[in-house]
């Protein structure tokens, strides 16, 4: 016989764990609308069209390039919260290892994982679709290199906010990326956005990757001025998000990195 009180207290044991924080709902509210507002305004734009040349080359495209500002965020805070979930930060920060130190071996070791993500999603697409994401040719480098940049960006942020915060801010480092990816037109033109979005969109490097790679897709040059915006915008928000990053976690030292744990 199945005990109707110990089912209740199991319900109510995983229940009262969802609603603590807002942070727990994340599965009940922010990755369905994030859903709905990407392929949402995918769709929209698809059916606007009469006829895009190319259309599932530069649907995949995208989404390899999306996987690249993804990782590198995801990277840098998952490599943080292992040394949470090991029980192991304040050792380590106990050596004589330099912060400068631990991000650039975290940087490196993002840079090789990262490379043996593209080839395998490079390959699988060319396996399932016949589709080459390398189409864009050497311009890859450089659109694969700024949204790198922006990943680390978003990495050190989330970072930030989990060396201080802690366990219950843990969910930030999967879900601070698609905060940003409604506005940075990944699957779409700029112009599908409402005008205040456009606005936003136009102050995120990752747009301006985006709309170039469809760009060159279609035919055209190398967009130069959307890479140079993109890196100008890139070297402001990663120079802030790194000095953001400091100073939380030299709060945090403050106050005692054993109470993380």
């Amino acid at each position: 016989m199945i005990s109707l009180s110990r089912v209740k207290g199991i319900f109510f044991r995983y229940y009262y764990n969802m609603v603590k924080g807002l942070h727990q709902l994340s599965d009940l509210f922010y990755w369905p609308l994030v859903d709905i507002l990407l392929w949402g305004l995918t769709s929209i734009w698809i059916q606007k069209q009469s006829h895009v040349p190319d259309l599932p080359l530069i649907l995949m495209t995208a989404l390899i390039f999306w996987q690249v500002a993804w990782r590198g965020s995801i990277d840098i805070s998952v490599n943080l919260l292992q040394e949470f979930w090991t029980r192991n930060l304040v050792n380590l920060f106990s050596t004589p290892l330099k912060i400068s130190e631990w991000i650039a071996g975290v940087l490196l070791l993002c840079i090789c994982k990262l490379a043996i993500t593209i080839a395998f999603g490079a390959l699988m697409v060319y396996l399932l679709y016949a589709l080459n994401i390398f189409a864009v040719g050497w311009a890859f480098l450089p659109f694969a290199a700024l949204l790198l940049m922006f990943g680390w960006t978003l990495g050190f942020l989330a970072s930030g906010v989990i060396i201080y915060w802690g366990h219950q801010m843990e969910m930030i480092a999967w879900m601070i990326a698609f905060i940003f990816a409604p506005f940075s037109a990944v699957f779409y033109p700029v112009d599908t956005l409402p005008e205040w979005a456009q606005m936003i969109s136009w102050c995120l490097p990752t747009t301006y990757v985006f709309e170039g790679m469809r760009l060159v897709l279609n035919g055209a040059p190398f967009p130069l001025a959307y890479a140079e915006a993109s890196l100008i915008l890139n070297i402001i928000f990663l120079g802030l998000s790194l000095l953001f990053f400091k100073w939380m976690f030299d709060k945090s030292r403050i106050k005692g990195l054993a109470r993380l744990e």
